[in-house]
């Protein structure tokens, strides 16, 4: 209970206006008696899928990651935003909210990245364990960028550190729930900071070999302040926390002026994210006879595709470091921290 409460009291500080349909159909569904709960009258705080699995549903990959790295074959991760997907913009869908209604057990980021669903999870706390997997982060370890209005930054997955403090409410949720799996699932946690570790050492020696000058990464939007706190780079970003905002013409002529001036050599695009501010820095600082490059695409609020080396935590972390490095003049090992990246975009 007290777990539950410290989820509703994070959303009462955060909460946005939901849609009216959304929380209609969540009513609905309740009012249909979907079964979160298993059938067999035993008393085992498990319920499982047909393969006896424990069914969670989570909003993103990096969400989904963690859970199944955790879980292992002990559970079945439906995941709701795919590779592509901006979690800023992201509208549930009808089947989205059967799914979550469906699962035992829900996972989402928090700190209003999944903005326009944060009241359907309040509304789903009510009747099943829902849990913003940054719960248990320290306030003063999250970032309150300059203008943003008294909200804390959600992109702490960029920060491989920070990052894995989550793993603590993933552990805790699903041994809670299957209480005779909690020695196993606190193995594979355990395993799991010990790689995460490592990928962090890495970003951080990597970085360090970009000449102190060059080390500044302008990218489409500002997802990478925690990025650039764990790993002593300045970061711009062409548009705000959300990508619901819109940079303006004076916004983009500032930083190609910042461009042209510290002769920045690379910037740097977004999987999720329209290029077109990005492109127009590039135009803008040619035009003023400066030449920066694109330096390749990061992944920033989604992973690399289903089933590739990128659509996992690890790698999409691993290829931001490896390609940002590259591209502002540092040096990697060949094929990166796990040698499966490229030679870089």
């Amino acid at each position: 209970m007290e777990r539950r409460q410290i989820i509703r009291s994070g959303f009462q500080r955060h909460r946005r206006k939901s849609q009216l349909w959304l929380i209609l159909a969540v009513c609905f569904l309740s009012g249909c008696g979907a079964s979160t709960t298993s059938s067999s009258g035993s008393g085992d705080r498990t319920s499982t899928d047909e393969g006896g699995r424990i069914d969670v549903v989570a909003t993103t990959g990096m969400v989904a990651d963690l859970v199944r790295h955790v879980g292992g074959d002990r559970v079945n991760v439906k995941q709701i935003m795919g590779s592509g997907v901006d979690p800023h913009l992201y509208k549930a869908t009808r089947d989205d909210v059967q799914k979550i209604m469906q699962a035992d057990l829900v996972f989402y980021s928090g700190l209003m990245l999944e903005g326009k669903m944060a009241d359907v999870f309040v509304k789903i706390a009510r009747s099943k364990p829902v849990y913003a997997v940054t719960e248990l982060i320290p306030e003063e370890q999250l970032v309150e960028p300059d203008g943003a209005q008294g909200h804390l930054d959600p992109h702490v997955w960029m920060d491989v550190a920070a990052w894995s403090k989550c793993i603590d409410v993933v552990e805790n949720a699903l041994s809670d729930h299957a209480p005779q799996l909690a020695s196993e699932f606190q193995i594979r946690a355990a395993e799991y900071r010990t790689q995460l570790e490592k990928l962090h050492e890495y970003g951080q020696k990597s970085i360090a070999t970009i000449p102190e000058s060059s080390r500044i990464l302008i990218t489409s939007h500002d997802a990478f302040n925690y990025f650039g706190r764990a790993y002593s780079l300045e970061v711009v970003g062409v548009q705000g926390l959300s990508t619901e905002s819109e940079a303006g013409l004076q916004r983009i002529n500032e930083l190609v002026d910042l461009i042209v001036d510290r002769k920045v050599k690379a910037v740097f695009v977004e999987s999720s994210v329209s290029r077109k501010n990005i492109m127009a820095l590039v135009e803008g600082a040619q035009s003023k006879g400066h030449s920066v490059e694109i330096g390749g695409e990061l992944y920033s609020d989604a992973m690399g595709p289903d089933g590739s080396y990128e659509g996992t935590y690890i790698g999409m972390l691993d290829h931001n470091i490896t390609t940002v490095t590259e591209a502002l003049g540092g040096t990697v090992p060949e094929g990166g921290f796990q040698n499966q990246q490229g030679s870089g975009e």
